[in-house]
């Protein structure tokens, strides 16, 4: 058909599946030879490093053989730790009874913690949501947290840099819209699905989950049962058990979905970038979020929050603009302020053209002061926000 004469509903469903195959067919070179992902293995500095012991005492362990695990090794000789073996070992040594400060190396939940669900929000697109939860995650799951990373955004970003495509693997079916809408709903336990990231499972999203908007004005006119903002939270008190927190990436507006996630919530991350725009989006997000939260307290569904936060994202700390913003949102907010702030970098934006994470690639991939401003940067973040759920349990540091 000649293409001027082509519908435009055809010229648009043609781009789509013209762009939906090449996706498709980068993904499957990138992740050969089955299309799936898998974890990089971590050096032994690094495994010391997220366990939180020295090298030189992690070494020692391996020598006494106190910690009897089959590790890889390189041509060099060097150990080489799957993210499970990191986990196995950070637990044998916090089992050693001579060193009772070692119990502080399993951070999750002990009897009587609430399990801890952070949304993560925003109004406006760009602002580093999707980037922040999966780096957010990812690094609390190699820290030994058990972690679900829940994605309630219909684009399917978060599913996607799991190495998933929404658009063909969860077109029907999968997604959290199955266990959330109304009309035969299938228990959140069977949409949720084990990763390549040990420690780390993930409740897909995908473009169904939109239809829950329309749903749910119906379901308020017919006063359909239980109510919109109950239906997520009573999904993830079906899994609480398994987990120590829960991730929750939003959709970038503030409608039906976003709030379910709010009232489930323990904790609120919202990210902003520290330009004038995004600042100004930001405050009518927080002005039309109270509005609504207000109506939902009428009803007796005000959620009990840990703590509500604010991280600048995307930062160039040498703009002059950016560091003043900044500076700005400091003044107007003070400790509700994340102290650490996540970096604007070519290492993120650069492995996430292969839907990978800084976690995931190998530092030898970038320029060393590059990679490592990067990982400094999001583990500040990680650090902080850790400290809030430690908190949040009345932990007292190590």
């Amino acid at each position: 058909m000649n293409e001027q004469l082509m519908r435009i509903d055809e010229k648009i469903q043609a781009m789509a599946t013209r762009l939906s195959r090449s996706l498709d067919s980068n993904m499957r070179r990138s992740f050969l030879p089955d299309s799936s992902k898998d974890l990089r293995r971590f050096s032994a500095a690094e495994a010391a490093d997220l366990i939180g012991v020295s090298l030189d005492h992690l070494r020692k362990q391996f020598f006494n053989d106190k910690v009897e695990i089959q590790v890889e090794t390189d041509s060099r000789g060097r150990r080489l730790f799957t993210a499970e073996q990191v986990n196995q070992t950070r637990h044998i040594i916090a089992q050693d009874s001579r060193a009772k400060k070692f119990q502080y190396l399993v951070p999750g939940r002990r009897q009587g913690d609430k399990l801890q669900i952070i949304s993560v929000a925003n109004f406006k697109g760009g602002a580093g949501k999707t980037t922040t939860a999966i780096h957010l995650a990812q690094k609390l799951a190699l820290d030994g947290y058990r972690v679900l990373a829940i994605d309630l955004d219909p684009q399917g970003s978060l599913t996607t840099m799991f190495g998933l495509r929404p658009e063909i693997e969860f077109a029907e079916t999968g997604t959290v819209y199955d266990a959330i809408r109304y009309e035969d709903p299938v228990p959140f336990r069977q949409i949720v699905r084990d990763t390549y990231f040990h420690n780390l499972d993930l409740a897909p999203a995908g473009l169904l989950l939109s239809e829950f908007e329309t749903e749910t004005a119906h379901a308020l006119r017919h006063n359909l049962q239980p109510p919109f903002y109950q239906r997520l939270a009573l999904c993830i008190a079906e899994v609480e058990a398994d987990y120590d927190v829960v991730v929750i990436d939003c959709p970038p507006q503030l409608g039906f979905i976003t709030l379910s996630a709010l009232v489930a919530s323990t904790g609120l991350l919202v990210t902003v970038v520290p330009s004038m725009l995004d600042v100004a989006s930001m405050a009518q997000f927080l002005q039309l979020a109270s509005s609504l939260m207000s109506t939902i307290a009428d009803v007796g569904a005000a959620p009990d929050w840990d703590f509500m936060k604010f991280l600048v994202t995307r930062f160039e700390p040498n703009d002059g603009p950016q560091a003043q913003m900044a500076g700005f949102l400091r003044t107007m907010f003070g400790d509700d302020v994340l102290t650490q702030t996540f970096l604007k970098s070519s290492a993120v934006s650069d492995a996430g053209l292969t839907q990978q994470t800084l976690y995931e690639v190998n530092r030898s991939d970038f320029t060393r002061q590059t990679y490592d401003r990067a990982i400094e940067s999001i583990n500040g973040v990680v650090g902080e926000i850790e400290r809030l759920i430690q908190a949040a349990w009345l932990r007292k540091e190590a």
